[in-house]
């Protein structure tokens, strides 16, 4: 099998619709240009009847689904962990479920894989629903960009300078190439590199551990890039350094602060 498609949900019901029909009526047949797949939608004891939805309602319609209840809300990395044992492909693409695919994206992202053999994880160029660039590739950070961009300092100079130069705003990302990371979420990772590096780190809940993903295959000399060839539509929206006086108080800016502080006592402050 050439792809194994992981989805990890958490409430999020009706985003699973449009990204599996788009994934199947997008990927054709190996015999027609595309390539075989599976789809693994990892549950995480989600409220709002997605185990039940995915049952009674994708994987009759749908035989290349299958799902796996985790049984508890088991966050980001265990997650896809738990997909990845369990997947059959020779890649492994890890992939929010708000996510739109279209244009034989996926079988060209295997072709990619293919033909560079040196690659263990790559990312597509993602767009915003309005088709603007979704910055989605990084520079590996430091402390201070990460706090740029949760506070109001982020409309400072200094702090605009810091953040450009992470976001790699400096390129039009009309090009392939390396980067030092790719956004966990939409990113084709290859098997036998997994079997070498291993797999995500379970003490990041949610938020960089696809920086630390990166991180160690580039440590084991595997190369992560960015496939500008390949665009993508990804439902995603950030909250805004404007309204810091919310998100202070947001559960989900928590979460990122205790992981930022995970991730930098395990690699140090230098980027």
């Amino acid at each position: 099998m050439d792809l194994s498609i992981i989805i990890v949900n958490y409430n999020t019901k009706d985003f699973l619709l449009p990204c599996v029909k788009g994934i199947v009526e997008n990927t054709p047949a190996p015999d027609k240009g595309g390539i075989e797949y599976e789809i693994i939608i990892v549950d995480n004891a989600s409220t709002d009847g997605s185990a039940e939805y995915i049952k009674q309602k994708l994987m009759p319609r749908f035989d290349q689904v299958r799902l796996i209840e985790a049984g508890a809300n088991i966050g980001f990395s265990a997650g896809n962990n738990l997909g990845i044992k369990s997947s059959k492909g020779k890649y492994a693409l890890i992939i929010n479920s708000d996510i739109l695919i279209w244009d034989n994206a996926l079988a060209r992202m295997v072709s990619f894989m293919d033909s560079h053999p040196k690659a263990g994880i790559a990312g597509p160029r993602l767009l915003h629903p309005d088709f603007s660039l979704q910055y989605f590739c990084y520079q590996f950070p430091d402390p201070l960009v990460l706090l740029y961009r949760r506070t109001p300092l982020a409309r400072l100079k200094f702090a605009k300078r810091a953040i450009s130069k992470y976001l790699m705003q400096d390129w039009d990302h009309k090009d392939n190439r390396v980067v030092d990371w790719v956004q966990g979420s939409c990113m084709i990772v290859r098997k036998s590199a997994i079997d070498q590096v291993g797999l995500m780190d379970e003490q990041y809940f949610m938020f960089m551990e696809d920086t630390d993903f990166c991180r160690r295959f580039w440590q084991k000399g595997w190369e992560v890039w960015y496939i500008a060839d390949v665009e993508i539509v990804h439902y995603h929206a950030r909250s805004s350094a404007d309204k810091f006086h919310k998100t202070i108080f947001n559960k989900l800016s928590w979460i990122h602060v205790f992981s930022a502080i995970k991730y930098f006592k395990k690699w140090g402050l230098a980027q």
